[in-house]
């Protein structure tokens, strides 16, 4: 949880003065469990895709997202299908144990079956679901959905960063009787839910870089993980974790002592925004190295034609696998460089870890027995 001190606007100043605290600009390093490694860049199996994103897992079956398409992926790797098309892009899917799939588009939720029929008697109310960042369904069959911000869209979460906003917040829905409530507010970008079996709900909460646990009420009981080298995305299941289970967390963004800078320089922040095209605001990014115009290149990153090993990047792929503890036990990487940067989504299913990588326009496949992971 946050530090009471650091709340107080006198001990902000001096953190500012100090460059201490949050106004640090050191990022953690990847080592231990996070070290770097080139298994997502390197796994065999892959499915060429614009923007692949929000990917579940039935069991037996993948289903996820491509703009307004919902695909059908067989966990065993065979060739997949369209599954059906939403009236709008895809913000986020959720699979029940009951085999209802929940579907957030175009500011709507809807509940489908395996084959994208819609369920009778189910409902996402009147509530206007813009922004919906994840959904998992609790225990109880109700829906936690997390809304990432109610000031930006998601094509706009760069500038939801910029501008420091904290305007996330976690809904609970009933989705027999269509009825919503608000559990919790004021988050900065909550990006994943996962609903734990005595029904605590973990929140990656992106612009802050941590997760936190919240009670079924939304009462905050603190962090799990704080001070990630990335920015958090979407939470899946591992089975590998023992009884208790474990979960693979997917991490969408880098961090980097250049965007920390940016970040703390309010002033230049507006003038950037303003006066620049929006694809090269030094901001983090979902992919990168596609144009000289980007803040990072040249002789930052290669030398004579060589990709520098220290090479700076607003890019990354990186999925971490945690126990039910939220130690982290290993993870799978692609560096700077690389193409399967921006997963946004990762779950294991038939001995494979399945991720979006929507920067690199792929679903990526890793075998967990022969790949080393």
């Amino acid at each position: 949880m946050t530090n009471p001190l650091r709340t107080n606007p006198l001990m902000k100043w001096v953190d500012r003065f100090l460059g201490r605290g949050e106004a640090a600009v050191t990022v953690p390093p990847l080592d231990g469990a996070l070290k770097p490694n080139n298994l997502l860049e390197e796994a065999r199996i892959g499915l060429e895709i614009p923007v692949p994103d929000n990917l579940v897992s039935t069991g037996e079956t993948l289903i996820f997202s491509s703009g307004d398409r919902l695909l059908r992926q067989p966990a065993d790797g065979s060739a997949g299908a369209l599954l059906g098309v939403a009236e709008a892009p895809v913000a986020a899917l959720a699979w029940g144990a009951g085999g209802v799939l929940a579907v957030a588009a175009g500011g709507k939720i809807s509940f489908r079956n395996a084959g994208a029929d819609l369920v009778a008697g189910l409902s996402g109310g009147a509530q206007d679901w813009s922004c919906v960042t994840a959904m998992d369904f609790a225990p109880d069959g109700s829906l936690v959905i997390a809304i990432g911000s109610s000031k930006n869209g998601l094509e706009d979460w760069q500038r939801d960063l910029l501008d420091g906003e904290c305007a996330g917040s976690v809904w609970r829905l009933d989705p027999k009787t269509g009825q919503a409530r608000q559990i919790a507010s004021k988050l900065a970008y909550p990006n994943g839910i996962a609903v734990e079996a005595d029904g605590n709900i973990i929140v990656s909460e992106a612009w802050q870089k941590r997760l936190i646990r919240l009670a079924p009420d939304g009462r905050l009981l603190g962090q799990v993980m704080e001070d990630l080298p990335g920015y958090p995305a979407r939470i899946g299941r591992s089975v590998r974790g023992g009884l208790r289970g474990g979960y693979w967390l997917s991490i969408f963004a880098p961090r980097s002592p250049l965007i920390e800078f940016v970040l703390r320089e309010p002033a230049y922040r507006k003038a950037m925004m303003a006066e620049v095209d929006k694809a090269f605001w030094i901001a983090p990014a979902l992919r990168s190295g596609r144009s000289f115009r980007e803040p990072m290149q040249g002789g930052a990153l290669k030398q004579m034609g060589i990709l520098k090993p220290w090479a700076p990047t607003r890019s990354y792929g990186l999925v971490v696998e945690l126990d039910a503890g939220f130690v982290p036990l290993r993870s799978v990487h692609s560096r700077a460089g690389g193409s399967r940067h921006g997963v946004t989504s990762a779950v294991e299913a038939r001995g494979k870890l399945w991720a979006t990588a929507k920067g690199g326009d792929e679903l990526v496949a890793i075998d967990l027995g022969k790949e080393g992971v």
